[in-house]
């Protein structure tokens, strides 16, 4: 009985060490995985990049006036034929000048008189029949009779409107007999064989967009792509929106092309076969920098980087990621500089 009972007793302290000692290995086992985060990364490497940037932009007559009249007046003759042609230099709207012309008549018979009186007096002053004074005094006459008629001129050309080039003219919004002032919009005339595209870029692709640059543009409702070259630029950014502005010249013919219309312009600026892509959740965004935290040795490490290029998801890295690092992009916020991390899975394929 009684060797029974110390069998049972070493029996019960060799169970109980080594579930104890189990016990101990499954604490610090769990203690170890407690200490040690499991994220997931990307492995950077060479990519190719093509910049590609598309933004909105809006198409203009090449060439479009507000007509308006230079001085009050009424219409007594129109030719304003609504969404036709009219050729540079036609008359397009006439302002009553019977006055005008009554006081140009009026000065031109003056003239007339004063210039036989010079011829007289002319004759006479050779042969010493007239003092110099008053044959000055008609000469002065003559000149500056001749000045009222060209102001008068003047006044009687402000009465027409012309066109100012070959154009189509829009709607009218005046009739015969209107009173109009400097201030009515009398139509507008457009030049619509040649159509401009304004757009903006963000400033930091300015450097890149050069007169002569070839550019892709679609319209709403015709998924067809246009082309157009850039001619000019703004030469400086816009202080309020950071953007510089473009105009280029569509080169493409087609009735969806209106002016005012809204239009999807496409950019290529070139290629990088070296690019260091990462996925845009890896960035950690901060107030004046960016940081990635890149895993050196089984540790977290915080590195501050410059971006380029940022795509639906991806973005390239400029400066502070090389090709090979393993960067971490799950787990970001609950990782410290020099945290232990493992690795759930690694993604090495590009993105």
């Amino acid at each position: 009985m009684r060797s029974f009972s110390f069998i049972l007793l070493i029996t019960v302290f060799v169970f109980y060490g080594c579930t104890n000692g189990k016990s101990k290995n499954d604490t610090k086992d769990k203690a170890k995985d407690k200490g040690q985060a499991k994220v997931e990364g990307f492995l950077a490497k060479p990519s190719l990049l093509i910049n590609n940037i598309t933004v909105s932009g809006s198409l203009l007559a090449f060439e479009e006036v507000s007509l308006m009249s230079e001085m009050s007046g009424r219409v007594v003759f129109i030719n304003l034929p609504e969404g036709k042609v009219v050729k540079k230099g036609s008359l397009l709207i006439k302002l009553f000048d019977d006055d005008l012309q009554a006081n140009l008549n009026k000065l031109q018979t003056e003239l007339a008189i004063q210039e036989k009186i010079l011829k007289r007096q002319t004759e006479l002053l050779k042969a010493n029949g007239i003092s110099q004074n008053d044959y000055d005094q008609t000469y002065l006459q003559v000149n500056s009779i001749k000045a009222n008629i060209d102001v008068q001129k003047s006044l009687i050309r402000k009465t027409e409107i012309l066109a100012p080039f070959d154009g189509v003219i829009g709607l009218r919004n005046i009739s015969i007999g209107a009173q109009v002032s400097p201030s009515t919009l009398l139509a507008t005339i457009r030049m619509e064989d040649k159509l401009k595209l304004d757009f903006s870029i963000p400033e930091k692709y300015s450097s890149e967009v050069k007169p002569g640059l070839k550019v892709k543009f679609t319209v709403h409702g015709d998924d067809t792509p246009f082309d157009a070259v850039v001619i000019a630029t703004e030469g400086s950014i816009d202080a309020t929106t950071r953007n510089l502005k473009v105009r280029a010249l569509v080169n493409s013919k087609s009735s969806n092309l209106v002016p005012g219309g809204f239009s999807t312009v496409m950019l290529s600026l070139g290629e990088n076969k070296n690019a260091i892509l990462i996925p845009t959740q890896a960035i950690i965004p901060q107030e004046r920098n960016k940081n990635v935290i890149v895993a050196k040795n089984g540790l977290a490490h915080i590195i501050k980087v410059t971006t380029g290029i940022r795509k639906a998801s991806n973005i390239e890295i400029i400066e502070g990621v090389n090709a090979g690092d393993t960067v971490i992009t799950t787990g970001l916020l609950f990782l410290k500089e020099g945290a232990k991390v493992s690795f759930s899975n690694v993604k090495t394929e590009d993105i």
